[in-house]
Formats: C-alpha cells, structure tokens, sequence
C-alpha cells in the first residue's frame, strides 16, 4: 500500500531482462550463506545474535566496497527488530546491496532470512540499513559515484534513503526533545518498589584484546565483532535481572564514533537501564586504550531484551532500582527511547490495515509522521505499472489499483522553473485560487519549515450535502541531490483541539501530494498523486470513468496560476550554499 513503508525484501518485482537476454542482478549486491553449526549458538541452540551481526557487517562492508572501490568503514546502523530466532543446523541467508550513495558515505540495504532445508522453507528474520564511509586515499577525500536504480524497488530505496538519512542527523535531537519534557515522577515511584532489584547488580565489565582474526583487510576492528562483544554483555547483564536467558528483540540506532586497531583493549560496559512490563532496555558502552593511554569512546548501543516462556510468549520481568544520580538520568532516558520505539512502530512499521488512516499528531512524533508523509509519497510516485486512462491537452490522468486500493496521478508540463513551483504550492492557503476542491484552507500549527498543518474545507460532493473538511499534514523536501525532485507530501493526521465537528464530514487522505522535477532551467514536469479514500473518490470518480475532464480544467488552472504569479518570487541566494532560491517579494 502507498500508506505503509515496506522493506524491499517483500516488494514483489518480476524479474528485468536487459537487452543481452541475461537476467539484471544489482552490480553491488553481495549475497552470503551460512549454515549455523554448535559454534555459532548459544545453549538454547539457537544462532548468537553477535555472530549474526557479524555476518551482516562483513557482508554489508563488501557490498559498499564493491561500489566504492576502496575500503569502507561501518559508521552507523539503523535500528534492527529481530523478528525470528534461528537453530542449529538451519541457513542463514544475508543479501546486502548499495541503495544510494551520497558524498562520502553511502547507505547498505541488508536482508536477513532463514532456511529450513529439511522443511523447505524461509523467513525472514530482519532487514537493516548500515551507512558505511569510503575511507581516504592519498588522493584525498573519496567522491562516490551515483547509483543508479533500474527496477522500482531500486527506484524506491533510493528515493527514500535520502528520508532515512535525514532521520539519522536528526535522530539524537529527538531524544533530547523528549528527555527535556520527562519528569522525575516514574523515577520515585520506582523507587518505593521494596522488590524491585538493584540495579547495580546487573552491572556487567569485560576487556577483549583485539587480535589480528577480529580485524578486517584494513587492519581495523570488525564494527561487526565490536557489536558482537556488545551484545555478549548486554546478554549477561539481562540475564542478571530475569535470571533467566533473555531473548534479543532488537538495538536503537547507534554510530561508531571512532575506530579501533589490533592491539586496542576493548572494555565493555553493561547495565540494565530499565526494567517495563514485558521488557528491558540494557544499555552497553565500547571503550578502547592502548598503553597508558586515556579511554577512547567507540560506541554506545541500547538493546531491548524479553525472557520468553514455553509458549514463546513474553514473561513479566522484576521492576529495577535505578542508582542514584547517573542511574535515574539513564532510567528516564530508557522510558523517552521507548516513547521514539513505540512511535516508529506506530507510524513507520505497522501495516496500514493495522492503524488508522489519520495518525495523532504531536511534537514527539512529528519527525516519523513527516518521514512517513513524504516516504509514501515516494514509494506511489516509483510504482512502474501506472495505466493512462485519459490524455487532454498534454495533461494526463493515470491510475493504479493494487490490493483493492485505487490511486490516480495528475501529469502535465510547466514552463516555469521548477523552484518556483515548489515555492508556489507549498502553501495550501493559496490552492483555492486554482484548485475548486479547495473551498477554505487555514493554517493552524506551523511545527518547522518543512512541516505545517492545515485545516482544508471542500465542497459537498453531493447537492444539498454536508462539506468535508480534512486535517492534513504538508511535508515539504528540497533536493537531496541534483536531480532529485521536489516533493510536498500531504496525509491526514488527528489534533485533539480540532476535532470533527457538527455540519461538517471529516474526510481522510493516507496519501497525496506533488512531485515536481526540473527537466531544464525553465520546464518542469508536475506530478500529482492521490491514493484515493472514501472521502476523495468521489471527487475523482467522473474522471476516473471517462464521464469528465475536470482533472483537465483543474491543472490548466493550476498553469495558468504558476505563469501569473512566477514574477511575484524574486531569486536570493542561499545562505547555506551560494545557490540562488525563490522567495515572495
């Protein structure tokens, strides 16, 4: 569905055959398959989830060197939900490619399945996506060349890393956005709590050398092998509160902030942050020295741990007493991670079918609302089997109908810089001069620059029937990269201060919105999108049947309104970057 941001592994894509007869394979993909023996598993004989993030690392670091063609060095993984344990005796199956590569760094699109050969059959058990960095050469600085995608799942990841990279860089502002606006409460409550255990007691230190066998070809240590000895801690440290052996379910997003070589000691540092209902939170710390040298901070991971029972379901965990002072700050910051876990899952993982179409809007959740927003958009504009229904003028309606969900798309061409566009429809307030459907619109949160929301009041579809009004979220993308397109993503959301009211239907959009793609200085291919819902398609369904054109008369209006009011924009240049950018005069 466009509502939902799916991993590529569960796009279903014919196979594309180039023009030699040969089948197309990824020239960065790089596939690796293992068979877990008793070495690799813990006591419970199932596979080590340190030996699994090894394997991923090395296979993920080979797929970025294969496009680089150099060395590369992991220096950030997103987060990764195990969603599956695997035994003794069955194969792990990792297939990691480059999606898109930006200046220096590029983001590795890493899927993990499982292979039972005596059952035939496979599942998947995670996907991850790792930024690794092109290490300098004596010339300098390593510029990456551009991927280039060719099916549209390639189409889609590419588009929606440049998504994917913006949450990275803004990822630590979330937390502390949240932490900000924490209080003490749950801390003293917890501690009234006499069973609650200690939680010095999960306190877990260990030392590794670093060997020439955990290094890489660069003589560096595996960010694969560093994660390992990480999970190894983390794993004892759970074990300590629940005693019993606790099940990984999943690791936060972390970067590597600094390399180690053989010869490093490795010190590892473990303790349980926080104890919830049914699960944990363990937070690990890397350090390295070499000599009498001071401690140099490689990593900072936090892993989430559930004890299972016979019937793999989840069992209640002992609450935990925070140490004073670094142990409260560290119990607090635990309770705002899963308050960005829980939003993430929400918003980002779930399936469409699973939550509702207008998602609760508020200022902790805005980066994953605004990601999904634009993502989506995204993922319908890469969709490669759309159908032209009608064709007036140069302006063209397509549609597209998969898993019973109808959504329609608007092109035409503009000769008008493409800048100007994007400037121009950015502010819903201004689409009834050109769009009839948009008969109010009022702006009532301006949350950032890239995101507002409005309040947008249309006709009634039938005579003498109630209005509509919709509460949507406009999230707006500059360029990532030349190239790229501009894009203003509209989906409804829920503000508890405007709820529906008397006289009024409330109307839902899951997906909609422009793309907007310089084809020269001054011509502009528009592109609209709309996965119709019930309260959209009765607006278009005259269209969509061939029995009107008023798709037409719309986006000639719309032409006509970008030609009137290009020269109400003056260019400036960018503080930032020297370009010129459109500003209303």
């Amino acid at each position: 569905m466009a509502g939902e941001v799916r991993p590529p592994e569960l796009l279903d894509e014919p196979e594309l055959i180039l023009e030699d007869g040969e089948v197309y394979r990824n020239p960065t993909e790089v596939k690796m398959s293992q068979i877990v023996l008793p070495c690799h598993a813990n006591h419970c004989g199932e596979l080590s989830v340190g030996q699994l993030l090894k394997w991923m690392d090395s296979t993920a670091c080979l797929s970025a060197e294969r496009h680089a063609g150099c060395s590369c060095i992991t220096a950030s993984v997103d987060d990764i939900h195990f969603e599956h344990t695997i035994g003794v005796g069955q194969v792990v199956n990792i297939k990691a490619k480059v999606n898109r590569a930006f200046t220096s760094s590029m983001e590795v699109g890493i899927v993990v399945s499982c292979e039972d050969l005596y059952r035939n059959r496979q599942w998947k058990v995670c996907h991850a996506f790792a930024t690794f960095v092109a290490r300098r050469t004596e010339a300098g600085k390593v510029q990456l060349k551009q991927v280039i995608p060719r099916t549209q799942a390639e189409q889609m990841e590419y588009s929606i890393a440049a998504e994917r990279r913006r949450m990275r860089l803004i990822h630590a502002e979330i937390i502390n956005d949240l932490l900000s606006s924490s209080s003490a409460h749950a801390v003293s409550e917890c501690l009234q709590f006499e069973d609650a255990v200690p939680a010095e007691r999960t306190r877990v230190e260990s030392v590794e050398l670093v060997l020439p066998p955990h290094a890489n070809h660069q003589v560096s240590t595996f960010g694969g092998q560093i994660m390992a000895w990480m999970e190894n801690v983390a794993t004892i440290s759970a074990s300590r509160l629940c005693n019993a052996h606790p099940t990984l379910r999943s690791i936060d997003m972390f970067h590597f902030r600094g390399p180690s070589h053989i010869g490093d000691r490795l010190v590892l540092k473990a303790i349980v942050n926080n104890a919830f209902k049914k699960s944990m939170e363990v937070g690990v710390c890397a350090e390295a020295y070499q000599g009498g040298e001071p401690l140099r901070h490689i990593n900072t991971a936090f892993m989430t741990f559930e004890v299972l029972d016979q019937d793999k379901k989840p069992q209640t965990l002992p609450r935990i007493r925070p140490e004073p002072v670094d142990g409260k700050r560290r119990f607090q910051e635990a309770i705002a991670r899963k308050k960005v876990r829980l939003d993430r899952k929400y918003i980002i993982s779930c399936k469409q079918s699973e939550v509702p179409l207008s998602v609760p809007w508020d200022p902790s959740n805005q980066m994953y609302l605004s990601y999904n927003n634009v993502s989506a958009l995204k993922m319908l504009a890469a969709r490669n089997n759309w159908v032209l229904t009608s064709e007036k003028n140069k302006v063209s309606l397509y549609t597209l109908e998969e898993n019973h969900v109808l959504c329609f798309k608007v092109e035409t061409h503009v000769a008008i810089a493409a800048e100007q566009v994007f400037v121009l429809l950015c502010d819903l307030r201004r689409r009834h001069e050109w769009d009839p459907h948009y008969k109010e619109c009022e702006v009532i949160n301006h949350a950032d620059e890239d995101d507002t929301i409005y309040r947008v009041v249309t006709p009634s579809v039938s005579k003498g029937g109630k209005v509509q009004d919709f509460i949507l979220l406009a999230s707006r993308r500059r360029p990532c990269d030349s190239g790229d397109p501009y894009w203003i993503a509209l989906r409804s959301v829920t503000l508890p201060a405007f709820p529906p009211t008397e006289g009024y239907n409330r109307g839902e959009v899951v997906c909609a919105g422009f793309s907007i793609t310089e084809e020269d200085r001054c011509l502009t291919k528009l592109s609209y999108y709309n996965q119709a819902t019930p309260g959209v398609l009765p607006y278009i369904s005259t269209d969509i049947a061939g029995l009107s054109s008023s798709f037409y008369s719309a986006f000639a209006s719309c032409s006509a309104f970008l030609e009137e009011n290009k020269d109400s924009l003056a260019a400036v240049p960018s503080a930032a970057s020297g370009e010129p950018h459109w500003e209303t005069v």
